[in-house]
């Protein structure tokens, strides 16, 4: 082997090894997840005809909205943040905090609401969070949170709806 071939041997190498890093954790999306694997299946078209397609672009397709353009980043009001594709309740108002991110946050979820993965996408390694019912994405998990938990749930509002708490 001479050093041309080790060259573009290990520049081959690197480009798979970068691909792969960049779909890490992305290959099966809740919207392909196997049948069975969450309480609440539909198919693509169940999922489009309930959801806005911005919905769809993130809780199905784990797309991110963009930071400071959800209303429920401001919501203040005491109730329950629920799942926008099939309405389980996730996250109390009681966890929420201004994390200066642009997204919602909270420092913990309501007890058997939300399923993790690991995401390796964007050559970083992060905890993604989805409902436990539908596999629809949340956003991610990160820990610079504050007490008691030190985790700060990072949530794009499109996948979530605001029910406030009863007078």
């Amino acid at each position: 082997m001479n050093k041309r071939e080790l060259l573009y041997g290990t520049g081959a190498l690197a480009l798979l090894a970068g691909g792969a890093a960049l779909l890490g954790g992305r290959g099966t999306s809740p919207a392909n997840a196997s049948e069975g694997s969450f309480e609440i299946t539909r198919s693509d078209d169940e999922w489009r005809a309930i959801l806005s397609s911005a919905q769809y672009s993130v809780l199905r397709e784990e797309a991110t909205e963009r930071p400071f353009t959800s209303p429920l980043n401001n919501e203040k009001r005491a109730g329950i943040f629920h799942c926008a594709g099939c309405d389980l309740a996730v996250y109390s108002s009681e966890t929420k905090y201004d994390s200066g991110t642009g997204w919602p946050s909270f420092w913990e979820a309501l007890p058997n609401a939300v399923g993790t993965k690991e995401d390796n996408s964007l050559f970083m390694r992060r905890t993604e969070c989805h409902c436990r019912r539908c596999g629809g994405h949340f956003g991610h998990i990160f820990d610079d949170g504050p007490p008691p938990t030190g985790k700060r749930h990072c949530i794009n509002g499109l996948a979530l709806t605001f029910k406030p708490a009863e007078a």
